[in-house]
């Protein structure tokens, strides 16, 4: 296990910058997940650290050694990518030793890591097959085998379960998450998808155009977040946003009073520190936080009732025009067309 350290990281391509002077630190063992839309930066990233991209500026340190100028073979790290690039001419115990028959090391030595790993994600049954006769779950194990094998510092995942379909993504996430429980590595993976994000990271990093937006655990991200943007990327369904106005604000206590939407809401937090009485913001608010009340400020129309078994979602439309979601694990008794009010956990509300 390793400690990884960014400072200053910069990467542009040609006059484009990319990468914008990212610190982050990752502890040993940590588990961290780099997630954020398409063209975010967080490939180009996880590429820095392994090796496979050139820093513009700054420093990247793994296990206390500044690593800059070393090739990815001596950063003590292993990457399992999308692509499974397993080679299709050799069976699952080849593919798994082929790096380490580059090593010279003994027969003897690459047959018991390889069994070692094999058992450690339940394959051992496997090792005889070629990649042709496996399933898109049990190739991606493979990729994940070869790269335990090495034994390296740190484990790099480059949106490994993109190839997979709803159900094998599902399991191959449960498989990841306990393989990392059971190596204690130090783990860095990026994905796009905010539920593999939320299940599998101690912190998440949430990335746009080339900035971190925000650090911390899951659930510290979710509930407080510092920004429009990772309150608005972070959950399902995503948040909901009303304009108005700032009422009286307390600074000491960073909250305020919310105005617009047909709503007059107190003691909201505010996220938005540097705005005064008056200004126009957002207020952001869940689904999930929302609250049916037949004597509710927030008034509208459904629009779409969405019946997923083990939650409902309803969207509606304001008064005001604006197209919000509710959303409830219990039997919500609306029908499109009907006439529906809200009030707002006001404890779970934020101003932007």
């Amino acid at each position: 296990m390793a400690q990884v350290e960014l400072k200053n990281v910069d990467k542009s391509f040609g006059k484009t910058k990319v990468i914008r002077d990212v610190h982050l630190s990752i502890e040993k063992g940590e588990f961290v997940v780099f997630v954020g839309p398409s063209g975010c930066g967080k490939s180009t990233l996880l590429r820095l650290i392994a090796g496979l991209e050139k820093l513009t500026d700054g420093e990247i340190i793994i296990a206390d050694k500044p690593v800059m100028d070393l090739p990815p073979s001596e950063r003590g790290i292993a990457m399992v990518f999308q692509s499974y690039a397993l080679y299709p001419h050799m069976s699952v115990f080849q593919n798994m030793a082929f790096s380490l028959s580059l090593q010279s090391l003994s027969k003897a030595e690459i047959k018991t890591r390889v069994e070692a790993a094999a058992k450690i994600l339940q394959m051992e049954h496997l090792l005889d097959r070629r990649p042709a006769a496996l399933s898109g779950g049990q190739r991606q194990r493979v990729a994940i085998g070869r790269a335990i094998v090495r034994n390296p510092d740190v484990f790099l995942f480059d949106e490994p379960l993109s190839n997979l379909d709803a159900a094998l993504r599902h399991d191959t996430r449960v498989e990841i998450a306990r393989l990392h429980s059971q190596l204690e590595a130090t783990t860095i993976y990026v994905t796009h998808d905010q539920v593999e994000a939320m299940t599998l990271a101690d912190k998440i990093v949430v990335l746009k155009d080339g900035e971190v937006m925000q650090t911390g655990k899951p659930m510290e991200l979710f509930n407080r977040p510092e920004n429009e943007f990772v309150a608005g990327f972070l959950g399902s369904p995503t948040m909901n946003f009303f304009n108005g106005v700032l009422g009286d604000v307390v600074s000491e206590a960073n909250i305020a009073e919310f105005k617009g939407s047909g709503m007059e809401l107190r003691d909201v937090r505010l996220v938005s520190t540097g705005k005064t009485s008056g200004a126009a913001v957002r207020l952001g608010i869940r689904p999930q936080h929302l609250i049916l009340d037949p004597k509710g400020a927030l008034k509208g129309k459904v629009t779409l009732v969405e019946q997923l078994g083990t939650e409902t979602i309803i969207e509606v439309m304001s008064s005001e025009k604006v197209l919000f979601r509710y959303a409830s694990s219990e039997e919500i008794d609306l029908i499109v067309g009907q006439d529906t009010s809200f009030s707002v956990d006001v404890s779970k509300a934020h101003i932007f």
